[in-house]
């Protein structure tokens, strides 16, 4: 690569941590007209799409988390298509399938595209259907293709499943596979609001006609800004933490703490450790810090292990769930 090629690649570089730094005060006035409250969870999902993942958002029904995707594809500017996931939703009611059709050269297969072909996929309450369509997702979230009849087709750049569910405590929903769950970056839990900012919600609500965000980003950009987070230095002390952290989640290990061998069946895998490193780099982004902390691991534990690490029985009969875990590692393990 020559010097004029580094030098401009440099200055592209520099231009998107500047438009990071710049957006993000940009991003929450606009966020703010449409979603009160629930900072934490619109900065991980913010953190999701500057990373290039994909985003599990949790909560139960009615507190604005299909209004949240909405509001966000819509700052940045990007195809957005919504599935309702249901009980007799199919695969290709997801991907698209091959129709016959009267062509010049006589019946010929053709290929109608399904939602999934977009920028921004809003798969609502996905665990509303059955495993067999919740797996119509699986080749899409990692490989951002989709293969139909034979043939391999690639979806739009950026992507991005943004998926929403309800808690699996909730009648006529299906858990979802640990493969699938493995494949989203973070899990953001949205909770009630407190009071003051509830009274808001339904004073404002009530009062005024529905609220669009205006575009601060397009397509190029998120790309651009992706490209950047993946050059965020990292040092390997921070690294081999990240990694430390994940491993600890691991039952039947050297070293792992005996609260994981008496609460935890399953611990979180490779994904995981990659996940806090690329998480990490996103948000230190958004802070406007050209490196990544052991306090941005710190930050993105629970977000990044509570869908890789599974309780059993004791822990259940206990009242201890996967976040308690998560911070009680955090806890723990030491910073190297």
């Amino acid at each position: 690569m020559d010097t004029e090629t580094t030098d401009n690649t440099h200055e592209q570089d520099r231009q998107a941590v500047e438009q990071i730094a710049a957006g993000r005060e940009q991003i929450e006035k606009e966020l703010g007209r449409v979603i009160i409250g629930q900072k934490s969870a619109v900065e991980e999902i913010l953190i999701t799409l500057f990373a290039g993942g994909n985003c599990l958002i949790t909560g139960v029904p009615g507190l604005a988390k299909t209004l949240m995707v909405r509001a966000i594809a819509g700052i940045f500017d990007l195809d957005f298509h919504r599935i309702q996931f249901t009980p007799d939703l199919m695969p290709a009611d997801i991907t698209g399938t091959e129709i016959l059709t009267d062509g010049e050269h006589g019946r010929e297969l053709r290929f109608v595209k399904g939602p999934v072909f977009t920028n921004v996929l809003l798969a609502d309450e996905i665990n509303r259907t059955p495993p067999k369509t919740q797996a119509a997702l699986l080749e899409a979230m990692q490989e951002k293709q989709v293969s139909v009849g034979g043939a391999s087709r690639e979806l739009p750049k950026p992507f991005f499943v943004l998926a929403t569910q309800n808690p699996i405590e909730m009648e006529g929903t299906y858990p979802l596979p640990e493969a699938q769950l493995d494949r989203f970056l973070l899990n953001v839990f949205v909770d009630y609001l407190p009071e003051e900012d509830e009274v808001k919600v339904v004073s404002e609500t009530t009062s005024r006609t529905d609220v669009e965000t205006s575009p601060i980003f397009k397509a190029e950009d998120v790309m651009r800004i992706q490209n950047v987070v993946r050059k965020v230095p990292v040092a390997d002390s921070v690294v081999r933490y990240a990694v430390k952290l994940a491993a600890s989640s691991r039952p039947g290990q050297p070293g792992t703490p005996d609260f994981v061998n008496e609460w935890i069946n399953w611990g979180a895998g490779l994904r995981a450790g990659q996940a806090l490193i690329l998480g990490a780099k996103a948000r230190a982004l958004l802070q406007s810090r050209s490196h990544v902390t052991p306090d941005d691991i710190k930050a993105l534990a629970v977000p990044v292990l509570r869908h890789r690490i599974l309780t059993n029985f004791k822990a259940e009969a206990e009242g201890v769930d996967t976040d308690q875990v998560i911070r009680k590692l955090v806890e723990t393990v030491p910073i190297p």
